[in-house]
């Protein structure tokens, strides 16, 4: 981490190097949380955490501030773990290798964790920070946000105390989000029936590589290739003229980041193996063809592999292809009131086959809670007829959005005064806890903001080192900024 070390603001980026050289993959970040609370009494500040594992830290006024608004600065605990295929890494484990590659932190072959590790090292950094001016602050650092917003889900009405929050979850610097859509999974499990690989067949692997990847909301919109809609659409299209007899289909490892890799083992004749390759080959083509403009380093992979598994029967591997083929993904509508935004999507995030059942999880987003009704209604509908069972679990709701909002009005005037330039106002087609935080504070005043982020959710996740430093000017003047209480 010495890279980092060399950067400024420099406490912010001393805290991001200690959150990256502790493990906190979903569901895996009690120790980082534990790490946290054991600093901030180090420090003695008010460190507490509720029934779900949240944590809460309040910073007293600086003096001459006391009676400013209070505020809470937000972000979550987690971080998606996602890796190329190359790369040997632990996640519960082994440190994020972070470095600075010109004006950008990367990681090495993993994701980054700059999703939300860089909004909740500002936030700490405020908490460290003794020469800034504010008023009473809070920070609240949720639990398990990316695979179910547990946290979010689990706060209660009455711990928070102040009137605004600045969630740090948003990915654009010079960006300011007042809104964001809702999700809901969507999970198909399908009966599968097996039966004896033929005599005379032999077995393959073919691997589907080196797609981006991304995040399922932020970047749904850019065309990036699918790797559970790619491969399913090579085997419907040729599993009958090539005879094969699919053993297991594994693509994608999490419903909110655009799967990058597939696999599937299947069983063929021999004398076919070469008119398989050729396939592969000829469908690598159009593939690169059709998404040349987004996706440069694909690779379609065929190698003998043994495998135990019995075939699906032709019935059950029609069945699973069709639904595969069939499955809609990506953009759906566009939104008509806020222009230039996605207003509903889904994600066939990841497919998963065992001995007995094969299992879709899909991840719905829309501004409208309609938007999301309808697209789970035509999943369940297309499960029925694959005779599949389909549920929707694990919805939240969107953030809606609120023009007059005078937190995001000073956020405005602020950028204004320190850029000389007026940033955009947004409405993000991602899951932001905001939503979920106006059920118990439906009062509270809420903003979002953050640096720039790209690839987030996949290997290639990378934040800009000038938009940290802007995103600090930014978020250090709105809490000098803050009004008195009426």
């Amino acid at each position: 981490m010495s890279d980092l070390a060399q950067l400024t603001p420099s406490l912010l980026w001393q805290h991001f190097a200690k959150i990256c050289s502790i493990p906190h993959p979903s569901m895996h970040e009690e120790a980082l949380a534990q790490h946290i609370v054991s600093w901030a009494k180090e420090k003695n500040l008010h460190a507490e955490r509720d029934a779900v594992g949240n944590i809460l830290i309040r910073k007293p006024a600086t003096a001459g501030m006391e009676n400013r608004k209070s505020v809470v600065l937000q972000a979550h605990l987690d971080m998606v773990p996602q890796k190329n295929n190359d790369t040997e890494h632990n996640f519960e484990k082994d440190p994020i290798q972070a470095y600075v590659d010109g004006q950008w932190v990367k990681a090495r072959g993993t994701t980054l964790g700059a999703d939300n590790g860089i909004g909740m090292a500002s936030a700490l950094a405020v908490l460290s920070d003794e020469s800034l001016s504010h008023g009473p602050i809070e920070v609240l650092l949720t639990m398990t946000e990316e695979t179910g917003m547990d946290g979010a889900f689990g706060l209660q009405p009455n711990w928070l105390q102040s009137e605004i929050l600045i969630n740090t979850d948003s990915e654009t610097e010079g960006e300011i989000y007042m809104g964001c859509a809702g999700g809901v999974d969507c999970v198909t499990n399908l009966p599968l029936t097996r039966e004896a690989v033929p005599a005379g067949y032999q077995t393959v692997k073919v691997s589907l590589k080196g797609l981006k990847g991304g995040h399922s909301g932020g970047d749904i919109h850019l065309g990036l290739g699918n790797a559970n809609k790619l491969m399913s659409r090579l085997l419907f299209t040729h599993a009958q003229s090539l005879g094969l007899r699919l053993q297991s289909f594994n693509g994608g490892s999490l419903r909110n980041a655009i799967p990058r890799e597939a696999t599937v083992t299947l069983s063929l004749p021999a004398a076919n193996i070469e008119r398989l390759k050729q396939t592969c080959a000829e469908f690598l083509s159009i593939i690169k063809h059709e998404l040349d403009a987004v996706e440069k380093n694909i690779d379609l992979i065929v190698e003998p592999f043994n495998c135990g598994f019995k075939a699906l029967t032709l019935d059950s591997q029609s069945r699973l292809l069709g639904l595969l083929n069939a499955s809609p993904n990506g953009v759906i509508r566009m939104s008509d009131s806020v222009k230039g935004v996605v207003e509903t999507s889904l994600n066939v995030g990841v497919v998963t086959t065992d001995e007995d059942r094969a299992q879709v999880i899909y991840l719905i987003r829309s501004l409208l809670d309609s938007g999301k009704e309808y697209v789970a209604e035509m999943l369940i509908s297309l499960g029925q007829l694959a005779g599949a069972q389909t549920s929707a679990k694990g919805g939240y709701p969107g953030w809606q959005p609120n023009p007059n909002s005078p937190i995001m009005t000073l956020v405005c005037e602020s950028y204004k005064k320190l850029f000389d330039t007026t940033p955009h106002i947004m409405v993000i087609h991602a899951g932001l806890e905001c939503g979920l935080f106006k059920r118990p504070y439906p009062d509270m005043d809420m903003v979002s903001i953050g640096p720039t982020i790209t690839g987030p959710h996949s290997p290639d996740e990378q934040v800009h080192i000038p938009s940290v430093s802007r995103y600090w000017q930014l978020l250090t003047e709105l809490l000098k900024s803050i009004p008195e209480r009426s």
